[in-house]
């Protein structure tokens, strides 16, 4: 699920502060304690391969955040896909892989439990 800045529906307006919600954005229930990540990805990176191996090959941490810049396709265990652009809010619910179109910046928050566990996949993949 993605949303666009423009989309978030705008709670408070007053001058000088602006404040946009978006409620029901993904649910943390059973996850436990939550990690702030911020990445950093290269155009044309896809991080397919290096979740070989785990259940379904895909990523198993919900995540929620925010795209500074760039472009990144996100695909579903139901083979759905979306575009999240510089601008968007995003929830990715586990079972996805992730393709960067246009070099980007992306803050995530995830369980820090599940998330980490798919990262020690990655870099056992990676030979680091």
């Amino acid at each position: 699920m993605r949303i666009a800045k423009q989309d978030i529906p705008v709670r408070i307006n007053a001058p000088g502060a602006i404040a946009r919600q978006k409620t029901d954005f993904g649910d943390a229930t059973g996850f436990g304690k939550i990690g702030g990540e911020y990445f950093s990805l290269g155009a044309g990176t896809d991080i397919s391969p290096l979740l070989q191996g785990l259940e379904g090959n895909l990523c198993h941490a919900p995540h929620w955040g925010y795209v500074l810049a760039g472009e990144l396709t996100v695909t579903y265990a139901d083979g759905s896909a979306e575009t999240t652009n510089g601008g968007d809010l995003f929830y990715w619910p586990p079972g996805h892989t992730v393709k960067v179109g246009r070099d980007a910046e992306v803050v995530l928050f995830s369980p820090q439990h599940e998330h980490g566990a798919v990262i020690d996949h990655m870099l056992k993949k990676m030979g680091a």
